[in-house]
C-alpha cells in the first residue's frame, strides 16, 4: 500500500458512515471511467428485451414465483 493510500484509510475513521459510502461511490465511478459504447449498448438491449417480450419470444416471471424459488434453493 502507497503512503498517499495509507493516509486516506487512517482518515477513513473520522468519516460518517454516509460519508464513507459518497467517497466509495466516487472511487468505484472513477474505476468505472465514462464508456458511452456500454451505455448504447445497454439501451440497444433493453429495446431488444421488450421487443422481445412484445413479440411473445420471452415471457416473463412474476416475482413472487422467483423470491419463493430462490427461498426454496437458499442452503
Amino acid at each position: 500500500m502507497s503512503d498517499a493510500v495509507a493516509q486516506i484509510v487512517a482518515q477513513l475513521h473520522a468519516l460518517s458512515r454516509v460519508e464513507r459510502a459518497d467517497l466509495a461511490l466516487v472511487v468505484l465511478s472513477s474505476l468505472e471511467g465514462e464508456d458511452h459504447d456500454a451505455e448504447d449498448s445497454w439501451d440497444q438491449e433493453l429495446v431488444r428485451r421488450v421487443e422481445r417480450i412484445k413479440d411473445g419470444k420471452a415471457v416473463g416471471v412474476p416475482a413472487e414465483q422467483v423470491f419463493a424459488e430462490w427461498r426454496r434453493e437458499r442452503p
